[in-house]
């Protein structure tokens, strides 16, 4: 098995990173991060926390800029806040970006009509069933337990039909039926025209739901395999090798 830092970028690449940095202040949160990605590949990121997994993801994402390099996502470049980027991706994050007071229902017929979607209301009934909350729709947002509020949230995210989606934690908060739930709908999400990146602290989880891992240290990518030929008990023995290893 050969580890792989850096994977090669091609013209044909859904994600394209070219040597991204990011600093506040005195502090490097990312060090020179370069990897691409085809449409269908899922990676999935690990790393300890303060390793920059959320600062890349947002990055990505075009929630914040980079200090130095750069990257394309479905063809945009992320510095540029080009609108067409929100139409290609959809972010699951840390924040719901739910309202409270409203429905599920409710809050989904609002991101469908940001979206400009045509049946807006059916378009947010679907995403919902999806989901396994069906019966909830008409509950306010705020009577919802936090894995019930990160399902409706990964709803709000997919509405679109998103060529790209981004992952930052996705289970967290969630119960077991939650993450089974969450994890059968991952599956039927991940396409050959839809390229995921998910970031987790779950080693079992996401070496099986990835097609390719990367192992993220103090603002680097330390490893970045496929993960093909790579077991449970093997890929938690490289990975904290790798971690130990501060590379």
């Amino acid at each position: 098995m050969t580890n792989t830092v850096d994977s090669p970028v091609t013209a044909e690449s859904a994600i394209e990173v070219q040597n991204i940095h990011k600093s506040f202040g005195v502090l490097q949160a990312l060090r020179g991060i370069s990897f691409s990605l085809h449409a269908g590949d899922f990676l999935t990121i690990f790393g300890p926390n303060g390793a920059g997994k959320t600062t890349l993801i947002k990055i990505l994402a075009g929630l914040t800029r980079a200090t130095g390099g750069t990257a394309k996502v479905a063809g945009f470049d992320v510095g540029n806040g080009d609108a067409g980027l929100r139409q290609k991706i959809g972010v699951i994050a840390h924040a719901t970006c739910l309202y409270a007071d409203l429905s599920a229902l409710e809050n989904l017929v609002f991101y469908a009509n940001m979206y400009g979607l045509d049946a807006p209301e059916e378009r947010a009934a679907l995403a919902i069933k999806e989901v396994g909350l069906e019966g909830r729709m008409h509950d306010r947002i705020g009577t919802f337990s936090r894995g019930m509020q990160q399902r409706i949230s990964i709803a709000r995210a997919v509405i679109h039909d998103p060529s790209i989606l981004f992952l930052d934690e996705p289970f967290t908060g969630l119960d077991p039926h939650g993450s089974k739930v969450l994890k059968e709908y991952l599956h039927s999400l991940h396409t050959k025209k839809r390229t995921l990146i998910m970031t987790t602290h779950d080693l079992s989880c996401g070496l099986e739901m990835g097609d390719k891992v990367a192992v993220q240290v103090k603002g680097r990518f330390a490893l970045f395999e496929n993960s093909d030929n790579l077991d449970v008990p093997e890929f938690e023995e490289l990975y904290f090798a790798t971690i130990n290893n501060g590379n």
